[in-house]
């Protein structure tokens, strides 16, 4: 089979807390899209870890598909080598968590596929030491974070139909997270407040100052509905009415932007592919 990484979208962003170590507290939702990068896996007979399909500007060593991989090697139950084929379609640099995903269901699929026969847990533990997003996938739900991103409540927010608009560039997630100017102290709110309205990306003010094409994305989204970048950027999304709706938005785009549709999902695209397989 060939196994979805999805996207997520972060619904709102606060950060509340920075701990001694320079890691910063965070709340924020996570909600899932039904759009994804593709992974291919073929094993091997040796233990060579190939990804036959590297990404510009990111070494092998570095990528988190490789190091995912790796990290599962010492668990398998047979011969742990592998050839990995990685159709990216989720925008770089972007917030949707795309390098994230990639790693959990590199995870998920060796998993499997290696009979390794880890928990969920056991897998999200693995994930979190590539980075902090990782469990958030391999869980597979929508979910409330805090912490650093690590201590996850499952949540069910609507559903709606999203416009995701890439602008032309890459957000820098270590400058924004040391800007002066980013607000590091905000109010802590509960699920109850999130899902009756409340919370924004307290990111985008500082975002938008160092990098002009988001805040024009954003700007010209808000016209259809209420504008939102995810994470650091640089995506920005809006939730509308249907299918039909975003995809008239979308038709309307700048052509110097690029962008999709992309239905919300609580549960991940990924459980799904694999509850479907079983």
């Amino acid at each position: 089979m060939t196994w979805p990484a999805p996207a997520k979208l972060n619904l709102f962003l606060h950060i509340t807390g920075k701990r001694p170590d320079g890691y910063h507290l965070l709340q924020t939702a996570f909600q899932f899209l039904d759009y994804s990068d593709l992974l291919d896996f073929e094993l091997r007979d040796d233990e060579v870890v190939h990804l036959t399909s590297p990404l510009d500007g990111v070494s092998n060593d570095d990528n988190l598909i490789v190091r995912a991989a790796k990290s599962l090697q010492p668990f398998a139950n047979r011969p742990a080598g592998v050839n990995i084929t990685l159709d990216k379609r989720l925008p770089m640099g972007g917030g949707l968590g795309g390098g994230s995903s990639d790693a959990a269901t590199t995870l998920l699929a060796l998993n499997q596929l290696w009979q390794c026969e880890l928990s969920t847990d056991t897998l999200a533990s693995i994930g979190l030491s590539l980075g902090a997003d990782v469990p958030i996938f391999i869980h597979g739900h929508a979910a409330w974070a805090e912490g650093v991103g690590e201590k996850l409540t499952p949540i069910s927010p609507d559903e709606p139909w999203y416009v995701i608009i890439s602008p032309d560039c890459h957000v820098s997630t270590e400058q924004i997270f040391l800007s002066e100017e980013l607000t590091r102290d905000c109010e802590p709110i509960t699920i109850s407040r999130f899902l009756s309205g409340e919370g924004r990306n307290i990111c985008e003010d500082v975002v938008t100052q160092y990098y002009p094409p988001v805040s024009d994305a954003l700007h010209w989204l808000a016209q259809f509905g209420n504008a939102r970048m995810t994470g650091t950027g640089a995506c920005v999304f809006a939730s509308v009415d249907n299918k039909t709706s975003a995809q008239q938005v979308l038709d309307s785009m700048p052509s110097h932007w690029t962008g999709f549709i992309a239905k919300g999902c609580n549960q991940s695209p990924l459980i799904t592919s694999m509850t479907l397989q079983n």
